[in-house]
């Protein structure tokens, strides 16, 4: 008798293993499932839904202000327009301020989505944020893999990976915000600095 109960606590344990890596993987591929969901989920936020309506190659425009002066203007290889949520996507934008009451920018990138009323440039891949020289300020180059331009607001924004060069000074942060208007810049995380004096002229 002894035999035999002991090779049926022995399947019993064999059998209770096995439910529990059934339900391990179970759960496993469950998870699995649902990162996938949510990634494709996000993943289609942030794409355009429905098909394009038009398009433009080598194409520029100019966007006025509320005074009717030109504010910026909007430049690349080719503009898609996709109504159902009235956005833009651009292969290779490049994108100047015209406002001469403030220091002049340039920003380009490898491809930018317009969204929001052409209130907000998202710049993808290789993206670039150049501010020149002013009021004795040395000029300004920001590289990141992803730029958020709000330029009715003069705001170069991202809360990725940064790296500034500005003069001799060089920063390194994840997370940044950088206003045009007032010319202040900073830089939100994991920040890294290198600053190289300027040689004194004899």
């Amino acid at each position: 008798m002894s035999g035999r109960s002991g090779e049926r606590a022995a399947e019993r344990i064999r059998l209770a293993v096995i439910v529990v890596i059934l339900i391990g993987a179970a759960l496993g591929s469950f998870w699995v499932l649902q990162a996938l969901r949510a990634s494709s989920d996000q993943h289609a936020v942030q794409r355009p839904r429905g098909k394009p309506d038009y398009y433009l190659e080598n194409f520029n425009y100019v966007k006025l202000g509320p005074t009717g002066l030109p504010r910026y203007d909007v430049s690349g290889t080719k503009m898609v327009h996709f109504p159902l949520d009235d956005s833009f996507e651009i292969t290779k934008p490049v994108v100047h301020s015209l406002d001469k009451d403030k220091p002049p920018m340039e920003l380009y990138s490898d491809t930018a989505r317009v969204t929001d009323d052409q209130t907000q440039i998202h710049m993808y891949g290789n993206a670039n944020a150049i501010r020149g020289a002013a009021n004795g300020r040395a000029p300004m180059h920001l590289v990141s893999e992803y730029l958020l331009l709000l330029p009715d607001d003069e705001i170069v924004k991202t809360d990725k990976p940064v790296a500034m060069t500005m003069g001799t000074t060089r920063l390194n942060g994840v997370g940044m915000l950088a206003n045009n208007a007032t010319q202040v810049v900073q830089l939100f995380g994991n920040v890294r600095g290198y600053y190289e004096p300027t040689p004194k002229k004899r």
